[in-house]
């Protein structure tokens, strides 16, 4: 079974996000600030995370950059989850260490798709 970590603030996305991997098949650990997050990726090995760039206390490229840094971290593929998408955002994720990018609201049938797609390739 695969394992994904979502970190996202806002209460009804995580419950969205869980809900809809959940339903999949993945094993989900949520994570509600960057803080979480790096603390939960020293507890369990993840074969992805989602995350929410806008994040409070630590934003989602800080995170990303901690996670890029660590020999434990650094493989673990990363998709960037935002609410706010203007031009040239996906460029910048994927330049920062994304493998991806899913703007906010969720498409539910290229999210499955995305999700399945970079779990086989990272594999």
């Amino acid at each position: 079974m695969c394992n994904i970590l979502v970190i996202e603030d806002n209460p009804v996305n995580m419950e969205l996000t869980v809900d809809l991997l959940e339903s999949y098949g993945y094993e989900v650990t949520p994570a509600e600030d960057g803080f979480i997050a790096l603390e939960k990726v020293k507890e369990k090995e993840f074969d992805l995370i989602l995350l929410d760039i806008q994040l409070p206390k630590m934003d989602g490229l800080e995170v990303l950059s901690r996670l890029k840094e660590d020999e434990a971290t650094k493989d673990i593929p990363v998709i960037a989850l935002t609410a706010h998408s203007m031009r040239g955002d996906d460029e910048r994720f994927i330049a920062a260490g994304c493998i991806d990018y899913i703007s906010k609201p969720i498409d539910i049938h290229s999210f499955k798709e995305k999700i399945q797609y970079h779990l086989e390739t990272s594999n």
